[in-house]
């Protein structure tokens, strides 16, 4: 199937691993031009080369921390004179936390607030207006399940990706008259080198390898009863990029292997 993205621009943090690199290798693929950033230089360019040399399309890779409003404003402003503007926007970057809502100072609050919700409002706000320039574009917000069902050994990631969600629906309905359609993807279990992360911290403290944390993860709560590929959560995210998925605005969709256990 032609998905109609072919030429297209678009821009996705936390590019050089796990979802984000998944994605950019989906869209790639499609033959979208890619821009993907991340903290580590040395890894997101070497991540971009492998795009290029795969698809055949140009794709770059550029050092930013998305906390950080100065390389957001660098960002953004090197790929409006690098590219002339952009058509999609993937606001990816992202990390679990593991703390106690008693124990976490607020410097920690902080960082996951500005990482998870502030780089998306701040890349919004500085792609729209090229957006609007070229007739439209997509912006799509990968947020979590547990934005609606937590998880108790990470409460400022759940505060931080539910308030992204909702994020994601006001933006959704301010700027659909300019043809920009706004939606968010609530993963499940997706196995990235964060999972990795935090099984081994968590087995390690139960005595357990990090496979065995992962496997008893998946059989616990998921009734597929296993993770995810990141391949196949990039799938469905090139679709809502494409014109396939035109009237498929302000939604939040669940891409979970069933995990969620209410009615939405």
């Amino acid at each position: 199937m032609d998905l109609g993205l072919k030429n297209k621009i678009a821009l996705i943090t936390g590019g050089s691993i796990g979802i984000g690199l998944a994605v950019a290798q989906g869209l790639a693929r499609e033959g979208v031009q890619t821009v993907i950033c991340a903290r580590n230089e040395e890894r997101v360019k070497a991540a971009a080369e492998d795009i290029q040399k795969q698809s055949g399309v140009r794709s770059l890779g550029v050092m930013a921390d998305m906390t950080k409003l100065e390389d957001i404003d660098s960002l953004t402003d090197w790929a409006r004179k690098e590219f002339g503007g952009l058509d999609i926007l993937i606001n990816n970057a992202g990390v679990g936390s593991n703390e106690k809502i008693m124990d976490a100072d607020d410097e920690k609050w902080q960082y996951y607030w500005d990482l998870h919700l502030m780089a998306a409002v701040r890349l919004s706000r500085a792609v729209i207006p090229f957006m609007r320039q070229r007739g439209g574009g997509v912006i799509i917000n990968n947020s979590s399940i547990c934005a609606k069902q937590p998880l108790g050994y990470e409460p400022i990631y759940n505060v931080t990706k539910a308030a992204l969600v909702m994020f994601s629906k006001c933006l959704a309905n301010e700027v659909v008259g300019d043809n920009i359609r706004v939606n968010c993807i609530n993963p499940g279990l997706v196995l990235t080198p964060d999972w990795r992360k935090t099984a081994t911290q968590l087995g390690q403290k139960e005595g357990i390898t990090p496979d065995a944390y992962l496997d008893r993860i998946a059989r616990d709560n998921a009734p597929i009863g296993r993770f995810a590929s990141p391949e196949e959560l990039a799938d469905f995210f090139v679709f809502l990029c494409s014109p396939r998925a035109s009237y498929c605005v302000g939604s939040t969709y669940y891409v979970d292997g069933g995990w969620l256990n209410v009615v939405v």
